[in-house]
């Protein structure tokens, strides 16, 4: 799984987001209106400054046309104004609502893709496409109709009127243009490539950041600052030179449009020139036309300014576009039902499981049963797939084959919403939000009362510590909870179950990474919480789990042992070896040895 990348054409693309511009078409169509109005106010100037000079070259100017003259000019000057207001505040903020929309529209997509997504996409690359990427397409939102409608209208006009003033220089001048358009094309879809090489090198380059500051400490305690810096100095010139790319291909396309650009008032000043001496154009016309040239290479150049934001914003597109189109792999049914009423009997019926399909398989025909209120403790080497067993159970993986079901109904006949709720979860990588410490907990329980609150934290066993807090539930933790020791946060996370109160529990190596002290007190707080639940606990040290009901002995052949304390004691096998080695992991047993015993 990985973000999916093809390439769109510009007529996909803007496909994809017209539905955006759908929403807010009163806003457009009313820029578009201004848009037009403001592109008519700047050709009225050529108009009236060809009827004064040809005029006044006749000796037939009067005060009374000037007068008049002027008062259109005002007149349509103080419309510009308003339509450009209009077009600054609301077109932008036209352009801010589509980005605000689509930036919603991703996060919510994000939030519904599987685990293995995120598994194979780096933080950076994604903050990356919410954030700066979504920046571009404000701009682009409001820039792009407006542009290019005003600059059909300009050239439309333009050419309407320069025509009926001198047709063969008006034929050289707009032959010029489509011309300068296939000069330009090799350097505009390099544009494109190197702007989408920049968004994706930046989102490196963010990754890499990010992981080297969330490691600060590592890289102190070994020292190892010059292999930080020497690592971010490759990224970050490797990033310089994929600007420098850009900024060749956007010099090259920039000189191509200069070129015709001169070329263009060439043909009017020798072409003009020429015609005026011969008789074929008036002074007050070639003026005019000088003018309305003028305003052509203008717009030309306003859209020549413009292609580069077009490219960033069409590339900012692109990235949005290529994490909307990953398949949501875990979703409801159509007739996926709520869990009521739950007992929390959970059945593994043949599970078999495997990441992709071209991936050797983790488990292979699982069999396992949890009845209600029963604790079931899994043990075993690293890469038996027992953290994999745990998270089929709340759908975060879809098995490959067999079924899992809760009270007798396939987990995939459940809605995700209502069987996520009766699961409650603590984990070794304890996570902790932004935030304070009452806020996290209320995260099980979402407008929980402040008493609820209290409430659970003493059930953890959490109450106490809490209060000797700086400003007791209202202390900030810090990111991911940083200003807390381990077992202060996974006293907050049991807290945030407790209040959740779900019917089926899993516990996965909970206190594996906490001290003998903490542990102890984590230990007695998980046993209060797993009282009356269905318990799925991943163990780290046997003494923990030797209370539970049935202990399950996993390895990469699948479940090799199953019963209680008593009974695995008595065969002296796995679970034997390994309790009788002093509490040693079973990482460091040899297991084939063990088998062929």
């Amino acid at each position: 799984m990985f973000i999916v990348k093809r390439k769109y054409t510009n007529r996909e693309l803007v496909s994809r987001v017209s539905g955006y511009f759908n929403r807010y078409r009163k806003i457009l169509f009313t820029d578009l209106f201004c848009a037009g109005l403001t592109t008519v106010a700047g050709i009225s100037l050529p108009l009236i400054l060809r009827k004064i000079t040809n005029q006044g070259a006749q000796g037939l100017i009067e005060w009374n046309t000037i007068l008049q003259l002027t008062a259109i000019f005002v007149f349509l000057k103080i419309v510009e104004v308003f339509a450009g207001y209009y077009m600054t505040r609301y077109g932008h903020i036209m352009g801010a609502k589509i980005e605000t929309d689509m930036r919603r529209d991703v996060f919510h997509h994000l939030h519904s893709l599987s685990d293995s997504y995120f598994n194979d996409t780096k933080v950076g690359q994604i903050m990356a496409r919410i954030t700066s990427d979504l920046f571009d397409i404000t701009e682009f939102a409001h820039h792009c109709p407006e542009e290019y409608f005003i600059g059909a209208i300009q050239i439309l006009v333009s050419f309407v009127i320069l025509i009926r003033i001198n047709i063969p220089l008006t034929v050289v001048i707009y032959t010029l243009i489509p011309a300068m358009a296939i000069a330009a094309s090799s350097y505009n879809q390099r544009m494109r490539k190197t702007f989408k090489e920049q968004k994706d090198h930046i989102g490196d380059l963010n990754s890499q950041i990010e992981d080297s500051l969330l490691g600060v400490k590592v890289v102190k305690s070994f020292a190892n600052e010059d292999i930080e810096k020497e690592k971010f100095e490759k990224g970050n010139q490797k990033f310089l030179g994929i600007k420098d790319n850009t900024y060749k291909n956007m010099a090259g396309f920039t000189t191509i449009t200069r070129i015709f650009d001169g070329l263009m008032y060439l043909v009017v000043i020798l072409g003009g020139g020429l015609l005026l001496t011969r008789g074929f154009i008036s002074s007050g016309d070639l003026v005019a036309y000088i003018l309305f040239v003028q305003t052509l290479l203008t717009t030309v150049k306003r859209i020549v300014e413009f292609t580069e934001q077009f490219h960033r914003g069409m590339t900012g597109i692109e990235r949005f576009v290529e994490i909307m189109d990953q398949d949501i792999e875990i979703f409801d049914n159509d007739n996926a039902i709520p869990l009521d009423d739950v007992k929390g009997k959970v059945q593994l019926q043949n599970v078999s499981f495997r990441y992709r399909e071209d991936e050797e398989i983790i488990l292979e025909d699982i069999n396992l049963t949890i009845n209600p209120g029963e604790s079931v403790a899994l043990v075993g080497p690293s890469g038996g797939g027992k953290t994999t067993l745990c998270n089929l159970i709340p759908r975060f993986y879809d098995v490959s084959e067999g079924k899992i079901t809760i009270d007798d109904v396939d987990i995939r006949n459940i809605q995700l919403k209502s069987l996520r709720e009766n699961i409650g979860m603590v984990q070794q990588d304890v996570y902790l939000f932004s935030g304070t410490v009452a806020e996290n907990i209320q995260y099980g329980k979402p407008g929980a009362t402040m008493e609820e609150i209290k409430e659970a934290a003493k059930m953890a066993g959490a109450y106490d510590f809490i209060m000797d807090l700086p400003q007791g539930f209202d202390t900030f933790v810090g990111e991911r909870g940083l200003r807390l020791s381990g077992g202060q946060k996974q006293r907050i996370s049991i807290a945030r179950v407790f209040l959740k109160n779900p019917p089926i529990l899993i516990l996965d190596e909970a206190t594996s990474a906490l001290d003998n002290k903490s542990e102890g007190i984590v230990q007695e707080s998980l046993e209060k919480l797993s009282k009356g639940r269905s318990s799925l606990t991943i163990a780290h040290r046997l003494t923990t789990i030797q209370n539970a009901d049935t202990i399950i002995v996993l390895t990469e052949n699948g479940i090799v042992e199953r019963g209680n304390h008593e009974e695995l004691m008595a065969k002296k096998g796995y679970y034997y070896q390994l309790y009788t080695q002093g509490g040693k992991s079973l990482e460091s047993m040899d297991l084939k040895a063990l088998q062929m015993a």
